[in-house]
């Protein structure tokens, strides 16, 4: 099954372009310190000059060490002992230049450099907080639709109150009241805030699952709960629970950025959501510096993007009409 969704999903173009762009931003992530000319927080170039007279000829090295083994150019080298720091300061807002592909912010900071490193911590939050949830929508899922009961009374209950709760001003008033250090309290809000409409979809699709002839004949055979949960049930919920994990990763990313933005997370983390947010806070959009806030929307856009382009072929495999023959 996993070979013949693997194949699925390289097969459609639609899903393999979406899987293209999906690499580039996770290679892109992985070789940051690599990519980016500069630290994210670099604000300055700082340059070491010697100051001495290592031009002196070797024969004035070889009379000055008569018994020295060493080879000449280490001489040279020890001879140099005063040093002069030479500082230089990075423009600020300064516009798209070769020094600086995507200019600089109100700090001097390089904002191709921060558009690059930011990539791992939008990703990160998206991909985590996706998985996390599908996780645990999954896990609830099979446990209320299948036992039924008492149990899944409580289950529903729970998840019906969050369903009345809407998912952004939740957020918001999380956040508010929570201290945020690093991304891992943005992580756990948008967990809180989103676990619920998964759970209540991949639900409905675990009682489809439980009325199906496979399951009844395995029920009377007595096979054993944890056996028709894992290997007659599960295996048929693949396809949909990975299309919920991209659709939460992307909530997630959205979240993150919107945070963010609004000033609610933690605006000392490099993230795609903290350029947008010091953009919008120093006037980017009303003096027009596209530079500055375009190439992190369109960062998301693009991500936003794979993720739909990689769920045509999940359809397909969930969906037999969709097959090719």
């Amino acid at each position: 099954m996993i070979k013949s969704f693997l194949k699925t999903l390289v097969s459609n173009k639609k899903s393999l372009i979406g899987l293209i762009i999906l690499g580039v931003f996770i290679l892109v992530a992985i070789f940051a310190p690599f990519i980016a000319p500069y630290p994210p927080r670099a604000d300055r170039i700082v340059t070491i000059i010697p100051v001495g007279d290592p031009s002196r000829s070797e024969e004035q090295l070889s009379e000055e060490y008569p018994s020295a083994n060493e080879d000449l150019l280490t001489i040279r080298a020890t001879t140099v002992t005063e040093y002069q720091k030479h500082i230089q300061y990075f423009p600020l807002r300064a516009k798209p230049s070769p020094q600086h592909i995507l200019g600089t912010d109100q700090a001097g900071h390089d904002l191709f450099s921060q558009l690059v490193w930011g990539t791992r911590v939008s990703l990160f939050v998206g991909l985590v907080t996706g998985l996390f949830v599908t996780l645990v929508a999954l896990a609830l899922s099979l446990v209320s639709g299948y036992l039924g009961g008492i149990v899944d009374d409580v289950i529903s209950f729970f998840t019906n109150v969050m369903l009345v709760i809407p998912g952004l001003p939740l957020m918001i008033v999380i956040a508010a009241y929570v201290t945020m250090r690093g991304v891992l309290p943005i992580i756990i809000i948008l967990c809180i805030s989103e676990w619920p409409y998964p759970t209540r979809l991949l639900r409905s699709q675990v009682l489809t699952l439980k009325s199906r002839d496979f399951v009844r004949v395995s029920n009377a055979l007595g096979e054993r709960t944890s056996f028709i949960v894992f290997r007659e049930i599960l295996p048929n919920m693949i396809s949909i629970a990975m299309a919920e994990f991209f659709a939460m990763s992307m909530i997630a990313m959205m979240g993150e950025a919107t945070l963010e933005f609004i000033g609610l997370g933690n605006v000392s983390v490099v993230s795609w959501g903290t350029i947008l947010f010091w953009a919008q806070t120093n006037g980017a959009l009303l003096s027009g510096a596209w530079w500055w806030f375009l190439p992190p929307g369109l960062a998301i856009a693009l991500v936003g993007t794979s993720f739909v382009l990689i769920n045509f072929a999940i359809d397909e495999i969930s969906n037999p009409r969709l097959r090719k023959r």
